[in-house]
């Protein structure tokens, strides 16, 4: 390990990682946990300027623990490391299954960022607009989490618990995130809408991953961002759609089971009435393209 005084630490692996949080919290120390940092470094860049010096404050940088930086791909689930980045993702030739994130990915802030964010740091993060949650979300992630004190797994729909909510403790690091691949003729879908064509925080934004027993829908699985106060699996749209026939779908009960899903508001980047007009459109381009052609 190395390490800067208090301030800074690079754990060697990640019991090394956890058992430093772990003395961390218990000493009541302040601290962050970063690998790509692009969260934090561009909160310190917006601190008020008011602020006379930042809080103190100990950086763990994960960044080069091996186990969070590799995945594996283990029958029909894929364990991709915390620190595994969208780059990672986008280039990954044994990650292409999972189309939707791949494309997620290209539209996470620029090559730079996508070169140094994470999947954790998105997940922890817990924007409600966070681009590889949505994706995340509509590949069943399942959240590992690890501490001192042992591991556990928690499907990604219930981490959230409220706006910047998660169960996750203090002392736990995301480890890992399992996500299951969709079937080789799964029906993928990602639409992000924003003020730009790229680097834009997304208005609204719509992953979808649905499989189809000839024309009935045997699987439907949606991540949903900026349309609530965490990122939202649409789960009323998710029983609507499984069980029914791609053709000829009820649009305006479809239209219904979305307003259900969502609560949107109104904020700088746009209104509730408008991210609620797209949220409806965005599914009902979902249910179009699992018609049969």
């Amino acid at each position: 390990m190395s390490a800067l005084g208090e301030s800074f630490f690079r754990p060697r692996d990640l019991g090394e990682a956890c058992a430093r949080v772990a003395d961390l919290v218990t000493r009541g120390v302040p601290h962050h946990v970063i690998a790509g940092g692009t969260d934090l470094v561009v909160e310190s860049h917006l601190r008020p300027p008011s602020t006379v010096a930042p809080p103190a404050t100990t950086l763990v940088d994960v960044s080069r623990v091996p186990e969070l930086v590799e995945f594996a791909v283990r029958g029909d689930t894929i364990r991709l490391g915390g620190g595994v980045t969208f780059l990672t993702v986008r280039r990954a030739p044994a990650l292409a299954p999972l189309r939707v994130l791949v494309e997620a990915g290209k539209d996470v802030g620029a090559i730079q960022i996508q070169a140094r964010g994470t999947l954790a740091g998105n997940v922890v993060t817990a924007s409600p607009a966070g681009d590889g949650v949505a994706a995340l979300m509509a590949l069943e992630a399942v959240v590992g989490l690890r501490s001192v004190r042992g591991e556990r797994a928690v499907p990604l729909r219930d981490y959230y618990q409220g706006y910047k909510k998660t169960v996750r403790a203090a002392d736990e690091l995301v480890a890992w995130l399992d996500v299951r691949v969709p079937a080789a003729d799964a029906f993928q879908s990602w639409r992000k809408v924003g003020t730009r064509l790229a680097q834009a925080i997304s208005k609204v934004a719509l992953a979808a991953v649905v499989e189809r027993d000839g024309e009935t829908i045997r699987r439907a699985r949606f991540g949903m961002a900026s349309v609530a106060p965490t990122t939202s699996p649409l789960a009323h749209v998710e029983r609507f759609l499984e069980g029914r026939a791609a053709r000829g779908l009820d649009l305006a009960g479809l239209d219904a089971a979305v307003d259900a899903d969502v609560s949107p508001i109104d904020d700088v980047r746009s209104t509730a009435e408008y991210r609620r007009h797209v949220a409806r459109a965005l599914v009902r381009e979902v249910a179009r393209g699992l018609a049969p052609k």
